[in-house]
């Protein structure tokens, strides 16, 4: 009796480990893990699939013009395929990537912009005491964690903007989102660059990208200066062929703005410019778009959408750093947005350090860990199943957020950061297959 208890013992605890074991291994592939054959939510497949998001005229078109070698379409219509020395690439118009014009050189310039960027004190005096004061003096030392493999270069330069669109055309990232401020403005350490809009759209159209505008707050912004602002990019660039535009849930092709800090602003004040009955509404009008507003704490979703928003995005890269950047909040937004009719446009980012320019700011420091940061980060996106991505950021060197290309470099008084073991094109590669992957996923959902 105790010989076939003891058996019937050993068969339980053998059969309780095959379980637990077997529940293990299907945890490991929950689609929060990584590529799922069948992600959850199906059932919105409908709302969703009514969203077209590519004028594909536009990126025909742009292809045909721009790109040597053959042209063809691939499964999904957010992509375009090239063949190019015996080999298909593909650039893909769902993940957007914020670009900053604001650098300068001597060269080009006469003097150092943005690379010499002050150290910024802390606002409580106490802490700012403890920590550096005063200005970068390039170009040994300059106003980032990490060195670009072209220097300290000027915005201006020809040669640096073909190569900064190379690079983006080789992580396949087929949407330019330039950091843009109205003519004759600036941000607080910069120079005006509405000027140089015209070259990054022509540069971009000689590698198949699209440009949309990322709005930025200046002193004085109100709704009637954004309808004025709005109407001045559309004239001026809405014909040209690397302008983006978005085909919204209703079927209309429209430009797709991101609007940085919208918060700033009441949304009674958005209320005039996005609703259709505001005092100077762009609604139904040609200045018409899809808006996406920046979400950082929790209480702003219920503003965008009283705003008349048509989307939502993250930006920060700082995972934890703000409710909107927190990837465990995705989901609860993307809901949010689902239930409203918005996009939810998740942004991501390699890692985050910006204490060259905040040096009291280590804790919101993110460590790239030789890619899994950004890995995780793009894993977090993928898991919200979104129409678009955007990546935070191709060259914000300030905030160590860049997946342009950097060197190792050491100086006197510095040590930079850099991608090594890597080399100095890891961060593109890596966007250009995740890209891939995001696409090969967003198939299957559709299907």
């Amino acid at each position: 009796m105790t010989r076939l208890r003891r058996k019937a013992l050993v068969a339980l605890f053998l059969f309780t480990l095959f379980i637990f074991g077997a529940m293990m291994g299907l945890r490991t592939l929950k689609p929060s893990d990584g590529f799922s054959d069948l992600a959850p939510g199906m059932d919105f497949i409908g709302e969703r699939s009514d969203r077209r998001r590519l004028d594909v005229k536009d990126a025909v078109a742009a292809a045909a013009v721009v790109s040597p070698g053959q042209f063809h379409m691939g499964s999904s219509d957010t992509k375009v395929v090239f063949t190019k020395s015996d080999r298909d690439y593909s650039i893909f118009y769902d993940v957007h990537i914020f670009y900053y014009l604001w650098y300068g050189s001597p060269g080009m310039d006469n003097k150092y912009i943005h690379w010499d960027h002050v150290l910024v004190p802390h606002w409580d005096p106490k802490i700012a005491a403890s920590h550096a004061q005063g200005k970068h003096t390039p170009p040994d030392d300059i106003a980032s964690s990490f060195y670009p493999e072209l220097g300290p270069y000027s915005s201006r330069d020809p040669t640096v903007l073909e190569s900064h669109m190379a690079q983006i055309e080789a992580a396949a990232a087929g949407v330019l989102v330039l950091s843009w401020y109205p003519p004759g403005v600036a941000d607080d350490h910069g120079e005006p660059t509405e000027d140089l809009v015209p070259a990054v759209m022509d540069a971009a159209h000689r590698h198949s990208i699209k440009v949309a505008f990322h709005m930025q707050p200046y002193k004085g912004r109100t709704d009637q200066s954004m309808h004025d602002n709005i109407k001045y990019i559309i004239d001026k660039y809405g014909e040209h062929s690397a302008f983006y535009r978005f085909r919204s849930s209703t079927g209309r092709v429209l430009p797709l703005f991101y609007v940085y800090d919208s918060y700033l602003m009441p949304p009674e004040s958005w209320a005039e410019l996005l609703t259709i009955k505001g005092s100077h509404s762009v609604r139904g009008t040609p200045y018409d778009g899809v808006f996406v507003a920046l979400i950082v704490e929790e209480r702003h979703k219920h503003d965008i959408l009283a705003g008349g928003f048509d989307g939502i995005y993250t930006y920060f890269a700082s995972n934890g750093f703000s409710f909107g950047s927190s990837h465990q909040n995705w989901n609860v937004i993307k809901a949010f947005c689902d239930g409203n009719n918005l996009l939810f446009i998740p942004s991501v980012g390699p890692g985050y350090v910006d204490t060259a320019v905040r040096p009291w700011n280590n804790h919101n420091t993110r460590n790239r860990v030789n890619g899994r940061y950004y890995d995780t980060s793009l894993q977090a996106a993928l898991s919200v199943r979104p129409e678009i991505v955007t990546i935070t950021s191709f060259n914000q060197w300030h905030e160590g957020t860049q997946i342009e290309k950097a060197v190792p470099k050491k100086t006197v008084t510095r040590l930079y950061l850099d991608y090594q073991p890597n080399l100095p094109d890891h961060y593109l590669e890596l966007t250009r297959q995740w890209a891939e992957n995001f696409n090969k996923e967003k198939d299957k959902w559709l299907m």
